[in-house]
């Protein structure tokens, strides 16, 4: 699996290379600065980017703006974005095309290798690994009245467990319900927020990005 990583800090960087190497993947470019990453995410298309959202020159959002760039010009470009911080507006822009391929945690709370190399995995494969924070961040930035209204408790946490990218059993399994329950209360949230039948993987996208904007 062909990776793109864009990190600005020479130590973090050169660990995460040496991190996802070890996994198997192949590091095709690490750059440190915005403009490079777009370059090479165009001329290399790898199957996903790693990237941080705070790049050269200002160290605001470049790394951020330079992802959806790169989606502009390369659609469903799976990118997993890993920070210290939650940039809410260019989160939500990132997520609004509903492509799927998308992944947002926080470095400070990466505790588990093996969980991270999952979701650079997950995004790769065109799924989503939105860290809770990250979640609770965007829900708290907008509160607005949407079918959500319609949901149970039961199906609210359903379905914030999918928006972490999580499948059926390991929803299961943190719900302490079967796998056929979660399937269940997958399909009614489904119903209720007016998601037509089509690929699974497509409706969960489009459920994540209603429960954001809820």
């Amino acid at each position: 699996m062909r990776v793109v990583l864009a990190e600005d800090l020479a130590l973090l960087r050169d660990g995460l290379i040496r991190l996802l190497e070890a996994h198997g993947f192949e590091i095709v470019a690490a750059v440190d600065n915005a403009p490079q990453l777009v370059r090479e995410l165009v001329t290399l298309r790898p199957d996903v980017a790693v990237v941080d959202v705070r790049l050269p020159p200002s160290h605001t959002d470049e790394g951020l703006r330079a992802a959806l760039e790169a989606r502009e010009r390369i659609p469903g470009l799976p990118v997993l974005v890993l920070s210290q911080y939650v940039e809410q507006l260019y989160a939500r822009e990132l997520l609004a095309d509903g492509r799927g391929g998308i992944g947002y945690l926080l470095k400070d709370r990466v505790s588990d290798i093996g969980q991270f190399v999952d979701a650079v995995r997950r995004v790769a494969a065109g799924g989503t690994a939105l860290d809770p924070t990250v979640v609770a961040r965007l829900l708290d930035s907008r509160r607005r009245r949407l079918p959500l209204d319609r949901l149970s408790p039961r199906e609210r946490e359903v379905l914030s467990h999918m928006a972490q990218g999580r499948s059926n059993a390991a929803i299961g399994a943190a719900m302490v319900i079967t796998e056929k329950a979660v399937g269940k209360h997958t399909n009614s949230i489904f119903t209720k927020l007016g998601l037509m039948p089509s690929e699974d993987d497509n409706r969960r996208v489009l459920a994540v990005l209603a429960y954001l904007e809820g």
